[in-house]
């Protein structure tokens, strides 16, 4: 690895190309390295998991409207979407943008744990979007993806964004461009204007995550997915970008990352070095905010030396500050006690997590956010006994621990019973987790991509796709263009292809 130092432009200096961030960044990603078995398995891993997700979502909202809107843009050389027939294509950028809207619908694929979290799985539909309407080969597709991988991971482990109020796609948007870049071969300077733009369109505030929650958080990676095409596409063109886009006086980091965000290193794979950044990212078992995963795994602990809820008089849970301040009751956000509350509030709500998989001793990504399971007078009457906690001690287990794969993101936890007896337990990693109980393989992302296609997928299309995965190295461009999970028609709801928008 080589580490360089990020200092920002003093007004009326020039801070050289070569010390920018950006052009770290495309100089990493114009590089070319050999692939190995870890990398080509985990970038295997995280299509199954985002396909099985997709599928799953195939019905909600937002994604039904995304598709519609991409479904106005057929080119016969273009792009798959999901659960859609792969003989009908979609110009690239709107079926990144509807694919990039199914994956993330459901909070429930794959978390980078750093300065910054986030969702580095995000990358992958714009990148095969991409690859399929210009034909790429199979190897320059997990390359692409590794790549993407490798600068959001750099990003987040350098760069703050949430303490200072910024959303996460903020390092989403250059990651996929740095991938882009790398999947169509592009020189260094193409990518660096194409990094920049994508960087300046990709910063929004966490608005999106708080307060009267909409489906923005599931829309955000098509966004800035499209603008990353956008960016390339110009870049190619022979466009120029706002630069120093993160240094410059006005820029990203002297404007708007004030905190947490001193005396900034970042580290980039050396020229040959393959781009392993994905090794360090983990996916999630459970359907809810990833710092939820662990108290659900902790919940199902506990429930076994309670007899009955019911008299249970307190809980209380300490973690980490990330955890109390997002998912917690140090959010001050009302709506995260409150049954009338989404699933968008309520998978980032602890109190809501725990007390329902404390109750139930399992979690389903649509029966434990139903509307019935939310306004249960038992559940209700529970979960307003949760309160969160900063404690310093798991404060220490995560900020101070470099490693992202060791940085404990789970909780302690103290029930008090009606007649005085507390239950104490803790648990520092979800089980799917690399450092968990039962880490996740191949066969993992295979059974939870099953469970969540049961009665959309045929079993003939779901051993078709998971046979490609298995050879995904060895895929022709014909197989690439059919790198997909489809459904029968039937089981798809285009209500809102029927109305009229602007397209």
């Amino acid at each position: 690895m080589i580490k360089y130092k990020i200092k920002t432009q003093e007004p009326g200096t020039k801070l050289k190309k070569e010390e920018q961030l950006a052009f770290h960044i495309a100089n990493m990603a114009s590089q070319d390295w050999q692939l190995n078995e870890d990398i080509i398995e985990m970038v295997g891993n995280r299509l199954i998991d985002n396909a099985g997700v997709a599928i799953a979502a195939i019905n909600r909202d937002a994604v039904k409207i995304a598709r519609a809107q991409a479904m106005k843009f057929e080119n016969k050389n273009g792009s798959t979407l999901f659960g859609i027939k792969n003989n009908i294509k979609f110009d690239c950028q709107w079926a990144a943008w509807a694919n990039a809207v199914a994956v993330r619908e459901l909070d429930f694929h794959d978390n980078i744990m750093a300065q910054e979290t986030c969702h580095p799985g995000d990358c992958i539909p714009t990148i095969l979007a991409v690859a399929q309407q210009k034909n790429c080969n199979a190897e320059d597709l997990i390359k692409a993806i590794a790549t993407s991988y490798e600068t959001q991971l750099r990003l987040s482990m350098s760069i703050a964004l949430n303490p200072n109020r910024i959303d996460h796609v903020g390092h989403l948007g250059p990651a996929i461009t740095s991938g882009l870049g790398k999947l169509l071969r592009l020189d260094a300077e193409t990518i660096y204007q194409a990094v920049q733009w994508s960087a300046h369109t990709s910063v929004f505030t966490r608005q999106g995550r708080k307060g009267d929650f909409s489906s923005w958080k599931a829309y955000a990676p098509g966004l800035v997915g499209k603008n990353a095409i956008d960016a390339i596409d110009r870049a190619i063109r022979g466009d120029t970008s706002p630069s120093p886009v993160w240094e410059g006086d006005y820029g990203i980091i002297p404007i708007l990352l004030k905190k947490n965000n001193n005396d900034i290193e970042i580290e980039f794979p050396e020229k040959d070095e393959p781009r392993n950044g994905i090794l360090n990212t983990f996916t999630k078992e459970h359907s809810a905010g990833y710092h939820g995963n662990s108290l659900i795994d902790l919940a199902f602990i506990m429930r076994k030396k309670i007899n009955d809820c019911k008299k249970i008089k307190k809980i209380n849970i300490f973690s980490k500050q990330y955890t109390h301040i997002v998912m917690g009751s140090g959010s001050n956000d009302k709506e995260k006690y409150c049954p009338d509350a989404s699933r968008e509030t309520l998978d980032h709500s602890a109190m809501y997590i725990f007390a329902v998989a404390l109750e139930d001793g399992e979690w389903h990504h649509e029966k434990s956010y139903a509307d019935e399971r939310k306004h249960r007078k038992e559940t209700v009457k529970l979960w307003n006994k949760i309160e969160t906690f900063e404690s310093e001690e798991w404060n220490n287990k995560y900020y101070n621990e470099p490693n992202p794969l060791k940085k404990a993101q789970g909780a302690r936890v103290e029930i008090e019973m009606e007649n005085g007896e507390k239950i104490i337990d803790e648990l520092e990693f979800a089980n799917a987790h690399p450092s968990g109980k039962t880490p996740f393989k191949r066969q993992n992302y295979i059974k939870k991509m099953k469970s969540l296609i049961e009665g959309l997928v045929s079993t003939r299309e779901e051993e078709n796709f998971l046979h490609k995965i298995e050879n995904l190295k060895q895929l022709q461009q014909e197989d690439i263009k059919q790198l997909n999970l489809t459904c029968e028609e039937s089981n798809i709801n285009f209500d809102k292809n029927k109305i009229e928008g602007i397209f």
